[in-house]
């Protein structure tokens, strides 16, 4: 279990380091990616950058 705990973390860290530079890109502003106002807070869900991103991880995970 501590495994998974690790790997965990090390994703939501290269999330974080890499969350500037894919922006720079256009993800997390494409048509399919939602940002609404509910209970005085503003919620974005990535959906279009999530499909996309797992796409190229997957293609990449095939090359490897």
């Amino acid at each position: 279990m501590i495994r998974w705990v690790i790997v965990i973390f090390l994703a939501l860290l290269l999330i974080s380091w890499f969350t500037p530079l894919l922006q720079k890109l256009g993800f997390g502003r494409l048509p399919g990616d939602l940002r609404f106002r509910a209970f005085g807070r503003e919620w974005f869900l990535p959906v279009t950058t999530t499909l996309l991103l797992s796409m190229a991880a997957s293609l990449i995970a095939k090359l490897v």
